[in-house]
């Protein structure tokens, strides 16, 4: 799947800053959507997991998970029908698009919660005799990162690796990186950075 792909019809774009519609990684995951979504046409899914927080993984969730449907109480049923729905609306999807901000050397707390949600043994993965393979491999994910300073391939930039990993366990092996770095380091550098990174978005819409 390629974003010039015709078959593209829905597009799920998560949102992981802090700052809202304010932050620039979330400023640079609109632009790529909306001119994706103009493309071709394309239905979009805008889940932010800042503003509307997912509850980290817990006990209860496990177990809410690993019960047969028939005897879950409580708050059980709600936890396993949320986590369907953010499944859901992954495997529905042609194409993820992350903005995904750097805090403190790592992802943002609420965006590991999304991941620990739709990875799920059976649905999103499964285990073989040669180990885990990823079922959702219908589709591309781009990554939007935006950083105050510069990691891009040195031992500090732990998130690249993570996500993806993450998103190979799931079967996600197409992925693009864009990357927004030394948003910090004065006005000149940030602006020749968000330039340099909305270059990188007219190049992958090209190709």
């Amino acid at each position: 799947m390629k974003p010039g792909d015709t078959l593209v019809k829905q597009i799920l774009q998560i949102n992981s800053s802090v700052f809202g519609s304010q932050g620039e990684s979330t400023q640079l995951a609109n632009q790529l959507v909306s001119q994706l979504a103009e493309q071709h046409g394309a239905n979009v899914m805008v889940r932010d997991v800042s503003s509307n927080p997912i509850p980290h993984q817990d006990a209860g969730f496990l177990q809410a998970l690993s019960s047969p449907a028939n005897t879950r109480y409580k708050e059980q049923p709600s936890k396993v029908a949320f986590a369907d729905q953010l499944i859901e609306e992954l495997q529905i999807s042609d194409i993820l698009v992350i903005g995904l901000p750097m805090y403190n050397f790592s992802v943002p707390s609420t965006l590991k919660s999304w991941f620990d949600h739709i990875a799920r043994a059976g649905v999103t993965f499964r285990y073989t005799e040669n180990g885990p393979e990823g079922l959702l491999t219908d589709k591309q994910a781009i990554v939007i990162t935006t950083r105050g300073g510069i990691h891009k391939d040195t031992i500090l930039d732990t998130e690249t690796p993570f996500v993806k990993s993450f998103l190979a366990f799931i079967g996600i092996t197409n992925v693009s990186f864009i990357y927004a770095e030394g948003l910090n380091m004065g006005e000149k550098i940030k602006a020749q950075a968000l330039t340099e990174a909305r270059n990188q978005l007219k190049e992958l819409l090209l190709n």
